[in-house]
């Protein structure tokens, strides 16, 4: 099996789960935050709609540079659940297409995040598309799960049941 086949029943499973944990948020919520420094419901919830599209961004070019201060790559919150679905979606969507065109070969070569000058790291982008979005989309899941825990709104089930949903 080609690795972009794997890669794609992974990316699947892992977006099947995220959007269970989506769809729990509510917009009553919506700009609660556990902690002043922390993102608000909103915020975070946008956040994982977005991590998808990376994946375009990764097979597509070489590089990708970041730049903290330019607010034209900072994305705008979405303003309700359905926003979120809807770029969630999409984004999975493209985000499925593209991993399914990609060549063993493609995925070894190397991929660079960097800010301004400063290299932050190079690696194969097989690597990237594992590590810097599907364990970064899951890390946010978990965080939004909390957030959805500390507002008494039910865990969906992921890997198995939780604590609120003995359904898989």
């Amino acid at each position: 099996m080609q690795l972009a086949n794997q890669l794609v029943l992974e990316f699947k499973q892992e977006t099947k789960n995220t959007r269970k944990v989506l769809e729990r948020v509510t917009e009553s919520i919506w700009n609660w935050r556990p902690h002043h420094k922390s993102w608000t419901m909103g915020e975070l919830a946008t956040h994982i709609a977005n991590v998808p599209s990376w994946t375009n961004m990764t097979i597509s070019n070489d590089s990708m540079n970041i730049d903290p201060d330019n607010s034209s790559q900072k994305t705008v919150p979405a303003q309700s659940l359905q926003e979120v679905l809807n770029r969630f979606d999409k984004n999975c969507q493209e985000a499925e297409s593209a991993l399914a065109q990609s060549s063993d070969e493609h995925l070894f070569k190397p991929w660079t995040m960097q800010t301004g000058e400063k290299v932050l790291f190079t690696m194969p982008r097989l690597n990237v598309l594992r590590n810097f979005i599907i364990n970064h989309l899951i890390h946010h899941r978990a965080q939004l799960c909390v957030y959805l825990r500390l507002n008494d709104i039910p865990v969906p089930a992921i890997y198995g049941p939780s604590a609120d949903d003995s359904g898989i």
